[in-house]
């Protein structure tokens, strides 16, 4: 598969280093997305049904709340990286991940539903990087923060790592705080 080399400090937002540590610098992020969707898939699977709707504190979020965080996270980092790599300069806008897990209604899912959308968004999104012009990896683009200034600055590697890495972050947190495993 196509090697994408890791981002460099600059080539995202501060706050993305905790999604950006938790990656190796290898330039097989195509890969890691894949593999990492098998293994996340097994172990939520081998999950007891119950767990899959339990909240650990108030207000925080069901395994399948999160599984369709991931999902909806994925689609609008994948599409600011397609604008960023055809050089769309617009500055683009975010999202307030509690308004849309709020009313993604996982709860009421089946997890074989969530996982044909997980499964066909990732290979949507490893088709985008696979194919992108190698010179548009470099290209960057911004965000719009709430108050209507220009932030977070992205490279479209940056992106690719992003998605990646908010993935394990969400998987380790699912292990740690849900399944208790450290």
């Amino acid at each position: 598969m196509r090697t994408i080399q890791k981002p460099k400090v600059g080539e995202y937002p501060a706050y993305s280093s905790i999604y950006m540590d938790l990656l190796e610098d290898d330039g097989n992020v195509l890969n890691h997305l894949w593999n990492n969707f098998l293994r996340i898939k097994e172990y939520i699977y081998a999950l007891p049904e119950a767990m899959l709707t339990y909240r650990y504190a108030p207000k925080k979020w069901t395994i399948k709340e999160i599984l369709v965080h991931i999902i909806d996270d994925e689609r609008i980092f994948s599409y600011r990286a397609l604008r960023y790599a055809r050089n769309d300069q617009t500055p683009l806008h975010g999202f307030e991940q509690d308004d849309y897990a709020e009313h993604s209604e996982a709860n009421e899912r089946s997890l074989d539903s969530i996982f044909d959308e997980y499964e066909t968004v990732r290979k949507a999104t490893i088709s985008l990087f696979k194919y992108l012009p190698e010179d548009s990896f470099m290209r960057s683009g911004n965000g719009i923060d709430s108050d209507g200034s220009v932030v977070n600055e992205r490279t479209v590697r940056g992106l690719a790592y992003h998605i990646a890495g908010h993935e394990l972050r969400h998987f380790n947190i699912i292990k740690e705080r849900y399944v208790n495993e450290a």
